[in-house]
């Protein structure tokens, strides 16, 4: 009950911005539900400051609901596709993971960026945004004002490729009757989970292809994310040992504050229905699962867009946005040359 009040008010708000973004993207395919709940949100939030009860619910939206969304993605997935997506696209995500985090620490380096936003921004450009940096702060100390500036640069990249990519693709010549080309390059190049699902959503909507490009992506998605635990764990380890020269007691990083596990839910659904398709039951009756997470992801994408605050972040953070957009760009460049060098496009 207290869960529904704190919570409510937020939710409804996400919904009724999703509700007309869905049936938008339906109309208009080519920007799709996704993309205009996700501006919908950013302009609404530039005239409704303060959210007031409505806060708490709009984060939950932001966060659990598109992690349920995630989940549901896995019904209707054959585990041995997943598993082939994984494999496949390995090569091109551990090169672009090094792209970022290399281009990160150059530019730590050349233009003086404070080590923490330097960090956050690199991982968080490298492996899944928002998550990477949730995960890594804890692990580097950085205080709110760091997180929240590293946030802000990864979500502006996230909102400009979820409204570009698509665009690019078809420019480029991604094949237009599969989604695996376009799925492995917004799973690889894209920074966060929900523009990951955005991009995706719109490039299915597109060229009427189902779910196939946004399974596909999000597969490749998940593989890139468990990267996280590599990462921080090697940061913490730097972290204990600045401590220690320094005489500073050190904290244990805790295995479950940095796994992402609503990936351990998306597998268990994937095998439920490898199951289920393996005894003879049909793969359509888990396709009204799968609507309902296209929609699950409008709605988050309405929560983010109400949580931004780009005009904040184009007046305060001129070298933290310049490496962001240089890490931004040295990844999508490797995804596409990795992916002409594989032969996947």
């Amino acid at each position: 009950m207290n869960f529904i009040k704190k919570n409510i008010s937020g939710i409804l708000v996400c919904l009724a911005i999703a509700l007309p973004s869905w049936y938008l993207g339906k109309l208009f395919p080519v920007i799709g539900g996704a993309v205009i709940a996700i501006l919908a949100g950013m302009i609404i939030t530039m005239f409704w400051t303060e959210k007031g009860n409505a806060v708490s619910g709009i984060k939950f939206t932001s966060k659990m609901i598109l992690q349920a969304a995630v989940v549901l993605l896995g019904f209707g997935m054959n585990l041995n596709v997943i598993l082939e997506t994984g494999r496949q696209s390995l090569p091109i995500i551990i090169c672009t993971i090094a792209t970022s985090l290399i281009i990160a620490f150059v530019l730590h380096k050349l233009m003086r960026i404070p080590s923490n936003i330097s960090t956050l921004v690199g991982v968080g450009s490298s492996i899944c945004g928002g998550s990477a940096i949730a995960a890594t702060a804890p692990v580097i100390d950085a205080d709110d004002d760091e997180v929240a500036q590293a946030i802000s640069v990864i979500f502006f990249f996230n909102v400009l490729a979820a409204i570009l990519f698509p665009i690019l693709g078809r420019a480029i010549g991604f094949d237009t009757t599969s989604g695996d080309a376009f799925g492995i390059f917004a799973g690889t190049a894209v920074n966060d989970t929900s523009s990951v699902t955005a991009a995706a959503s719109t490039w299915d909507s597109m060229w009427n292809l189902g779910s196939a490009t946004l399974d596909k992506a999000v597969t490749v998605k998940l593989t890139r994310t468990l990267a996280i635990i590599p990462i921080t764990l090697v940061l913490a380890l730097f972290r204990a040992r600045k401590s220690k020269q320094q005489g500073d007691s050190t904290e244990k990083v805790k295995l479950g504050s940095v796994f992402p596990f609503f990936i351990l839910y998306f597998v268990a659904a994937s095998v439920i229905t490898t199951i289920a398709v393996n005894c003879g039951i049909s793969v359509s009756v888990f396709q009204p699962l799968k609507e309902l997470s296209k929609f699950f992801i409008v709605m988050a994408m309405a929560a983010i867009g109400l949580n931004s605050n780009i005009v904040k972040l184009i007046k305060t953070g001129g070298k933290p946005l310049l490496m962001g957009a240089c890490c931004w760009g040295g990844i999508t460049l490797v995804s596409l040359l990795m992916q002409r060098a594989l032969g996947i496009w």
